[in-house]
């Protein structure tokens, strides 16, 4: 047992482990800004009276929610990048920062991807604010924008909190999706440190694990906690 325990920790001081974990949270930050801008802008979409708008918005959350997240990653990191050349970052020398661009591109795949998952939260948060609210903003001049801005969005987001969370749990566990772009981060050291020491993969498994646990747990009970004290009772 001792010396089970004296080669995870020499494994374990021979790989970055927290790096790669910060890694896993600086692409939860990032991509959870974003999504949470683009989902805003369909969830207005989805209610907006304009009949057009209403089907953009439901299209592309039908077809991105319905999209194997690993596709759309590959599709970022292969696609935009490999066949049409997009590049979202160069070093001094005015080269493709490889690291950079990955990272990017796999904040730009989990962004679209869970922009779709946060416009339907935001979608069924819209739905708990009494009609007579917009009907009211409708009778006092506000036009659909001003409404939705000044008076739907402020009390959808308070009721939509504790899906919103469950959101961006999901989205922090699905960074390790960002592998297929080519981006070191948990997942990565994980598969690198089982392919070495494959005698060890029980501890290995452990030890991820509680890595996850320590990044989501505060995540879901900070949620609970806003939603219980910013929640709006109907």
């Amino acid at each position: 047992m001792g010396g089970y325990l004296a080669d995870m920790a020499e494994l374990l001081g021979s790989y970055n482990l927290i790096g790669a974990f910060w890694v896993n949270i600086q692409l939860t930050f990032w991509s959870a800004l974003f999504a949470f801008i683009i989902g805003t802008v369909l969830a207005v979409m989805r209610v907006s009276p304009a009949p057009s708008l209403r089907w953009a918005g439901a299209t592309y959350v039908n077809l991105v929610r319905n999209t194997p997240l690993t596709l759309i990653i590959l599709a970022c990191s292969l696609g935009l990048w490999g066949q049409l050349g997009v590049i979202l970052a160069t070093n001094e020398a005015g080269r493709v920062d490889i690291t950079s661009n990955s990272f990017r591109l796999a904040v730009l795949g989990l962004s679209a991807y869970t922009a779709a998952f946060v416009c339907e939260s935001l979608r069924s948060g819209v739905n708990t604010v009494p009609a007579g609210q917009a009907e009211a903003a409708r009778a006092i001049g506000l036009g659909f924008g001003q409404s939705m801005r000044m008076i739907i969005l402020p009390q959808a987001i308070r009721g939509a909190i504790a899906p919103l969370g469950n959101t961006l749990i999901a989205l922090a566990k699905n960074t390790t999706v960002a592998q297929a772009a080519g981006v070191v981060q948990a997942a990565s050291v994980m598969a690198t440190m089982i392919e070495f020491r494959p005698d060890l993969m029980v501890a290995i498994f452990l030890v991820i694990a509680l890595g996850w646990v320590i990044i989501v747990l505060p995540i879901g009970l900070v949620s609970t906690y806003l939603s219980r004290r910013l929640g709006v009772a109907r």
